[in-house]
């Protein structure tokens, strides 16, 4: 499998390898901005859906569900958790932008598993100051699954929680499960 971490040098129009991580990404925003074309479309999805998923390097959320540019709006953090700020991320994507279904991904081998709530503790130790958010950690993925579509199926902010599913992403198979809410 090739990734951007082996982009070739070489020929005009590859990324070079120099410098930073964040100055390879910048020369590559350069090239795609050159043969950018404004698609004409404004920040209401076209599919009216919000998918809130993990952070993780692995989930090529467009890919996996056959999604193209402006069909959704993705909020993603560490185990896409439904925490404060993504309550008001879904809160504005509903109310501002339309949006009428939730989706949530979780996936396998997800880092959360191997945390703990001491994670705060040991950082607390480490600079003397205990952070104010949660980890969010879990052991049970299905589990976790469930307690995310009862946080947004629950909350007062948001105005269609009607059609609220969740999935597990397998990152060996690229398949989604549904969990059962119940």
């Amino acid at each position: 499998m090739t990734t951007s971490a082996s982009v070739p040098t070489g020929p005009e129009g590859a990324i070079s390898t120099d410098g930073t991580v964040t100055d390879r990404l910048v020369e590559a925003n350069g090239q795609y901005a050159a043969a950018f074309t404004d698609p004409g479309m404004d920040a209401h999805p076209v599919l009216r859906v919000a998918i809130v998923a993990c952070m993780d390097a692995r989930l090529d959320l467009h890919a996996a569900l056959g999604l193209e540019l402006g069909d959704c709006h993705t909020i993603r953090n560490a185990g896409g958790a439904v925490t404060d700020d993504v309550i008001r991320s879904l809160t504005i994507s509903q109310r501002a932008l339309g949006t009428r279904s939730v989706i949530l991904i979780h996936h396998t081998g997800c880092g959360l598993e191997s945390l703990t709530e001491d994670f705060r503790q040991e950082l607390e130790a480490e600079v003397g100051q205990r952070p104010a958010w949660a980890v969010e950690a879990f052991r049970d993925v299905d589990q976790d699954v469930r307690q995310s579509m009862q946080r947004v199926r629950t909350n007062p902010f948001l105005l269609h929680t009607d059609d609220v599913r969740g999935f597990v992403f397998d990152v060996k198979s690229g398949l989604l499960r549904e969990i059962d809410p119940s």
